[in-house]
């Protein structure tokens, strides 16, 4: 890794295409895949588009230890509503198909970004019924995380492994590991990808508990103020982000990247808001080594604008520009 402010960018509809991957170029550090919303048949043919339009190099970004919603049809639920996750061929689900003999009654469900939660109220063979605690929306590919307990996870799911089988093939030297909880997933990681350059995504509480260890593993973090903020509360995270850079700065050759919501403005709008640019400063003022794009450039309407300012405030951060 360079030791100058990196730009990552998430791919997605938005951005897979010709003009933005050529605008790219010595523009953006890293091209991020992110394998939560990209389908392991799809893979070989999007490595191969990006590689025939840009020099940008590739990231992989593992699902990792994260549970999902699979669901056929989005449909919307008032508080006290009962409805059924099925283990398997049912409307609803979860992902990976292990996680259903890992709940119990009582377990309460907090799904997706918009506080939707829902309780376990019973649990059969075939399926969970829950009672919902707030009202929400109840989409497929969501994230779900358990309120009121730790459930252990694989840290890499059947998937993954299998994407990272075909990018070895393709000679991909970047890779993201989702939801990094202990010593022992750095090191299962740094075993199946020795030569490549690794970076280790900080999503939950027990991570946060267990930086100091992982600063002594590994070299390249992404805290990602997303999930992380279902684990600590939104309200801690500036406290968090703080207190991860301000650790690594006590390690030689650390890198700490941020995420989440930089210019979530900038989705449907060509202008950021005040606020926004005030953050993006403050990270780097913080001691962040790199900057990650994700809904901003994956689903937005301007993703290279999107690019463009964080490019403008890294130059007046660099700079100090006076007024």
């Amino acid at each position: 890794m360079t030791k100058k402010i990196q730009i990552l960018c998430t791919l997605g509809p938005s951005s897979l295409n010709k003009k933005f991957l050529n605008f790219t170029n010595n523009k953006v550090s890293l091209l991020r895949l992110n394998m939560s919303h990209v389908k392991s048949k799809k893979l070989k043919h999007h490595i191969n588009f990006i590689k025939k339009n840009t020099s940008t190099p590739i990231c992989i970004d593992t699902e990792g230890a994260q549970i999902r919603t699979k669901i056929n049809k989005k449909k919307k639920f008032k508080i006290n509503q009962i409805f059924k996750i099925h283990k398997l061929n049912g409307k609803i689900m979860l992902y990976p198909p292990d996680v259903f003999n890992k709940l119990k009654i009582n377990d309460t469900l907090d799904i997706g970004s918009n506080d939707f939660t829902a309780k376990i109220i019973s649990k059969n063979k075939k399926y969970l019924s829950l009672k919902t605690t707030s009202s929400g929306t109840l989409e497929s590919n969501k994230g779900v995380h358990i309120k009121n307990r730790l459930i252990k996870l694989n840290y890499l799911t059947k998937k993954d492994f299998e994407t990272i089988k075909v990018a070895k093939k393709f000679k991909i030297k970047n890779f993201a590991l989702s939801f990094t909880n202990t010593v022992e997933d750095i090191k299962k990681f740094n075993k199946i990808l020795p030569k490549q350059n690794k970076i280790f995504k900080i999503e939950s509480k027990q991570a946060v508990k267990n930086i100091g260890k992982f600063f002594k593993l590994a070299n390249n973090f992404l805290i990602d103020r997303g999930d992380l903020s279902k684990s600590i509360k939104i309200e801690n995270i500036p406290v968090a982000q703080r207190k991860i850079i301000k650790i690594s700065k006590k390690y030689r050759g650390k890198n700490v990247f941020i995420a989440t919501n930089f210019l979530e403005t900038m989705i449907d709008n060509q202008i950021p808001t005040r606020a926004e640019a005030n953050d993006i400063y403050n990270s780097l003022e913080m001691g962040a080594k790199g900057l990650v794009l994700a809904a901003e450039t994956a689903i937005g309407k301007f993703p290279d604008k999107a690019v463009i300012f964080l490019r403008k405030m890294i130059k007046i951060y660099k700079n100090n520009k006076k007024i």
